[in-house]
């Protein structure tokens, strides 16, 4: 067969986490999920590691993982994240590159990416060589093989970006058609005009390079990629697969390879069940002999190239004007407000390129005292983020350092690394994809700068900090209300820096609240209980001691005395300064501060606290983001029970009125209705969270619920109960044979049928499919008291979750696919 069918999906987010704290905090818009990096795992990264292939009544015939039949790249920022927060879609993603080796020819599909996803053609030199270093490093930890492709990001290009993948072993890399510039054959002379999307996609291209090696590049089927990624193409998997087969040259003899590229949220998080209409798409093309499935390295290696191929350079797919988008008022914009201006990114991006430069300078002075090539281990400095453990630190300073070094040295050499780190960080390139100066993706590498500064104030001692911001000054927001870049990072970057203090004070206060073993975690730094001391008087609380706290990006350390006074409701106070273990002298007022508080003097007890801590006081508000929310959740739990046995008691006076209104349809008094919404959310939230949930009761809430034309709070309870059967249906994982497990998940899956919101019940499904695979075979072979009642069981939770038991994919069951994504 002459027919070949290669789908690309560049999978990637930004990176999203506080440079301080190292961790992604709470992103409200994303609710009901924590952040914006766990709803996209949800609904795209997951459900593509586990798509679903269905007969024509909607029942589950095979569940796929469709990494392993396409070619992909992840972001390196957010497989980390994965690998932290969702490490078993992590692993169907590895998984799924090897299994992909087996199949295509020992070629896997998995693609490195440039690291930090920045434009790189707008890269000086030694920026470029370190982004593609540690793609390529961060690759081959995680994959455990040698890249042959990457993606560039946004596909931005330049012949030096090119001759840099080139001369780190890279073979090929994937662009849009409207990148090529001209193409001849070998062995012809002529060169023929490709500019305008005007090249054949159906072949691979040989680019020279100025250094005299070569690359191969890909130019993806931009027509079908956009009706993917815009034209609703995913709406039914047999129109997707028939478009492909419509790419192909009907009378060509040639080997054609119809290939398209898209971001790969679009199979889940863009287009609902994307993922599904990808899967069936592509079962069809195979089972209909119309094309053959492969990967880039596969037909490079079977079909090498034939064809030479110039560039655009300093081009991209998602800029008609070039990379222009990354740096100037282009025009190109994501819509909403077109009137918008975009002159806001030609100064951003100058003040960040003088940044950069401003540093280096200091950078080579400090880093060349203590390492033997700065910029070299810079490169590898990538070793050390993926692995942060005090041995892969050693490792580092062995390879690079020019003597041993003393503790404070590596520190120093540490926090230079982290400099530079961050420095890479605020080119990512959404801070300048977006509508204007004061968005949040602006705004998060305008953090990675302020993180940059305040590593570049210590260990050169010295600020960088004005200057920078004087420049930022001509970064003119759209909004009047915003201001400027400058007002920007004074309002939104500033507040949220942290330091070593600052972790002290957030353990301080939220020691209050729970109980810490001597050493514990607080994001990315440890802390130490040196000593702790608690004492109550009625609502209000006091705590001291001193305690260690050390960064394990950076090793840096510092001891702290602490004192945490809480009045009762959000009045909480709490002072912090550096313990001295020579001075003594803050014992006594510490002893004061104690006598005050046991005498219930609480006024004086907080004079005695602004006395110790003179003017290094911190509140509720100094906590962390995640932190706060959650102690705010339990400042309220008794105001908030105390309210709800008000609305309780409220309703089940009223309870009857409230059912004979809704039987003559008659509307419900407003305070009536927030008492019964109040009520019935509050105890199926509370049914649903439980360890042992009684249905018999949830049901009965639900039938009172709709009895009532009570409005619930629909998301956050789906949320909620999908989690429910997500517990249960683990819990039958670990023990499959357990026929009252069965049946309660059975009963709690009948019920989320019922209720008048949605569900997900995908990992139920998952777990169900699991044992479908591994444990029903053998209970169907066997013929005992207990496989009986197993098997009735599970046939009947089976088609509630719309299973096929009995027949797992095959060319027969095949025939039966529903066409619909």
């Amino acid at each position: 067969m002459n027919r070949f069918v290669c789908i690309h999906g560049h999978f990637y987010q930004p990176p999203r986490e506080n440079p301080w704290l190292e961790t992604v905090e709470r992103q409200e818009s994303a609710h009901p999920f924590h952040d914006w990096n766990e709803r996209v795992t949800a609904e795209c990264y997951a459900p593509n590691t586990a798509s679903r292939y269905l007969d024509d009544e909607d029942r589950i015939v095979e569940i796929a993982n469709n990494y392993s039949c396409i070619s992909f790249n992840f972001g390196p920022t957010l497989l980390g994240w994965l690998q932290r927060k969702a490490p078993l879609v992590y692993g169907a993603i590895q998984e799924a590159d090897w299994v992909s080796q087996k199949q295509f020819s020992g070629h896997g599909s998995a693609l490195c990416q440039a690291y930090h996803h920045s434009i790189l053609p707008l890269s000086n030199s030694r920026d470029k060589q370190t982004e593609i270093l540690w793609g390529i490093r961060d690759f081959q930890h995680r994959f455990n093989r040698r890249a042959e492709g990457m993606w560039l990001p946004e596909t931005a290009v330049d012949l030096e970006t090119l001759d840099l993948l080139s001369q780190h072993g890279i073979t090929f890399t994937i662009l849009s058609p409207f990148q090529a510039l001209r193409t001849r054959r070998e062995n012809q002379k002529d060169w023929s005009d490709a500019a305008e999307g005007r090249v054949d996609p159906k072949r691979p291209y040989r680019v020279s390079l100025p250094s005299g090696r070569e690359i191969v590049v890909f130019f993806y089927d931009a027509p079908i990629s956009q009706a993917v990624a815009f034209e609703r193409l995913l709406n039914r998997g047999e129109n997707f697969a028939q478009r492909l087969v419509g790419g192909f040259a009907a009378d060509a003899a040639r080997p054609q390879l119809l290939h398209i590229a898209t971001d790969g949220e679009t199979y889940g998080h863009h287009h609902r069940h994307g993922e599904m209409a990808l899967t069936y798409a592509l079962r069809f093309l195979e089972k209909n002999k119309l094309a053959r499935i492969t990967n880039y390295g596969e037909f490079l290696d079977r079909f090498p190239p034939a064809h030479l191929a110039e560039i655009q350079e300093m081009s991209s797919w998602s800029c008609s004007h070039g990379v222009e988008r990354w740096r100037s008022h282009c025009g190109c914009h994501t819509g909403g407000r077109p009137e918008w201006s975009q002159a806001w990114r030609t100064p951003l991006r100058t003040a960040l390129d003088s940044l950069r430069d401003r540093l280096a300078v200091p950078f080579e002075r400090e880093a060349g005292r203590l390492l033997d090539d700065p910029w070299e281990a810079r490169d590898d400095y990538v070793s050390v983020i993926l692995d942060r453990s005090r041995e892969s630190i050693e490792q580092f300073f062995a390879r690079h350092a020019r003597q041993p070094l003393r503790e404070d040295q590596q520190i120093q050499a540490l926090r230079l690394m982290e400099l530079q780190r961050h420095a890479l960080l605020m080119y990512t390139s959404c801070g300048w994809f977006f509508n204007d100066v004061s968005g949040i993706e602006t705004v998060q590498i305008l953090k990675y700068a302020g993180r940059a500064l305040q590593l570049a104030s210590i260990c050169f001692d010295e600020s960088f900090e004005e200057p920078f911001l004087r420049k930022l000054q001509n970064a003119v927001s759209n909004d009047p209300a915003e201001g400027d870049g400058r007002s920007v990072y004074l309002r939104k970057v500033k507040p949220v820096e942290v330091g070593l203090a600052d972790v002290a004070a957030h353990f301080a206060i939220t020691s209050l609240f729970e109980s810490f073993p001597d050493r514990s975690a607080v994001h990315c730094y440890s802390v130490d209980k040196k000593s702790h001391s608690n004492s109550k008087a009625g609502k209000a609380q006091l705590a001291a001691g001193v305690i260690g706290v050390e960064s394990q990006i950076t090793l840096e350390s510092g001891e702290f005395r602490f004192a945490v006074l809480h009045l009762g409701d959000h009045n909480i106070t709490c002072g912090v300064h550096p313990f001295d273990s020579r001075d003594d002298s803050g014992e006594a007022a510490l002893a004061e501060l104690f006598a005050e508080f046991s005498k219930a003097e609480l006024t004086e007890s907080l004079r005695c606290l602004d006395r110790l801590f003179p003017g290094e006081t911190y509140s509720l508000k100094s906590l962390f983001r995640d932190e706060k929310r959650r102690l705010l959740d339990l400042l309220l739990e008794s105001t908030i029970q105390d309210v709800e046995l008000q609305y309780r008691q409220i309703y089940e006076r009223q309870a009857p009125l409230m059912r004979y209104l809704a039987e003559i349809g008659a509307a419900l008094p407003r305070s009536f209705q927030m008492a019964a919404e109040f009520v019935i959310d509050s105890a199926l939230r509370r049914a649903f969270q439980s360890q042992d949930p009684d249905l018999e009761q949830i049901e009965t809430l639900l039938e009172e619920a709709e009895s009532g034309n009570i409005e619930l709070e629909k998301e956050s309870l789906g949320f909620e109960l999908t989690g429910l059967l997500e517990r249960l249906a683990a819990e039958l994982v670990q023990a499959p044979d357990d026929v009252t497990r069965i049946a309660r998940l059975h009963s709690a899956v009948r019920l989320s049928q019922l209720v008048p919101f949605r569900v997900n019940l995908w990992t139920v499904q998952n777990q169900a499919y699991r044992i479908l695979q591994s444990h029903y075979p053998r209970m169907a072979a066997e013929d005992s008291d207990r496989s009986e009642p197993w098997l009735d069981q599970f046939h009947r939770l089976s088609d509630l979750l719309r299973l096929r038991v009995g027949r797992l994919l095959s060319e027969e069951g095949a025939d039966e696919v529903s066409r619909d994504g």
